[in-house]
């Protein structure tokens, strides 16, 4: 299925069914609704009542949802995707003293699937590669470390001789993350239609978790990361008060 290109250049697939049906259950707290609800609801984002039947099928089967006596759940794979994105919308931060958080992996003779599930794990927390092994961030983040990364890194506390707002703009393309969020932004305002809405919302979540969240004075002028977690809860206490809408009827 082909994506529409905005003026500023953004481009947005519409999402499938099983999209919708994520993004409607990722909205939802606790994440999850009874298998009619789910179906009025998605109808509303062009998903016929067959298409999401089937959707839902299939994503049992897969280990997305867990069939319920009442409906569907997120499966508990996916609840961690949820709490992450709570958290790209709430990050939990502290006043920045200058430290840096540090981890050098000292593991050895990983394979590439290891490797790379480590890298994935070091980008959810927000970390940033300095160099091969060496990654860090601003130690401005309350959040818990995963059971287990002591086994294949240290953890330190530094402070780079680099000027801090030199390291940060080298660590993560902030010009870049700025100007697709302003484009987002724009297309929110224009989106209209509720399936348009909600790819374009999909998609600002998808970027608030790509958010280095850095203390203010390391930020460019003008960032653009609060307003977008702004209309991002916005419309996720409008769809919360469909979801609670739908779920009064008979």
């Amino acid at each position: 299925m082909s994506g529409s290109q905005a003026p500023d250049g953004l481009t947005l697939r519409p999402l499938s069914a099983r999209s919708v049906v994520l993004s409607l259950l990722l909205g939802t707290h606790p994440p999850e609704l009874p298998a009619r609800d789910l179906v009025r609801l998605v109808a509303g984002f062009d998903v016929g009542a067959s298409t999401a039947r089937a959707a839902l099928s299939r994503m049992t089967s897969a280990g997305d949802l867990r069939r319920t006596d009442t409906g569907y759940r997120l499966s508990e794979r996916l609840l961690e995707r949820q709490r992450r994105q709570d958290e790209a919308l709430r990050p939990h931060t502290r006043a920045w003293d200058g430290d840096w958080e540090t981890l050098v992996i000292t593991a050895t003779g990983r394979g590439p699937a290891a490797r790379a599930e480590l890298r994935a794990a070091l980008t959810t927390l927000r970390l940033a590669e300095l160099r091969e092994g060496v990654w860090l961030r601003p130690a401005n983040l309350d959040r818990p470390l995963p059971a287990g990364l002591d086994r294949v890194a240290e953890r330190l506390v530094s402070r780079p001789g680099t000027p801090a707002g030199d390291l940060a703009a080298r660590l993560w393309p902030l010009d870049d993350w700025a100007d697709t969020a302003r484009a987002l932004l724009a297309q929110v305002d224009r989106s209209r239609r509720p399936a348009d809405r909600l790819t374009a919302f999909a998609a600002v979540v998808r970027h608030l978790l790509a958010d280095p969240v850095l203390p203010a004075e390391l930020l460019p002028a003008d960032w653009p990361g609060a307003a977008l977690r702004d209309a991002y809860a916005r419309y996720q206490r409008e769809q919360s008060g469909q979801v609670r809408a739908h779920g009064t009827r008979t």
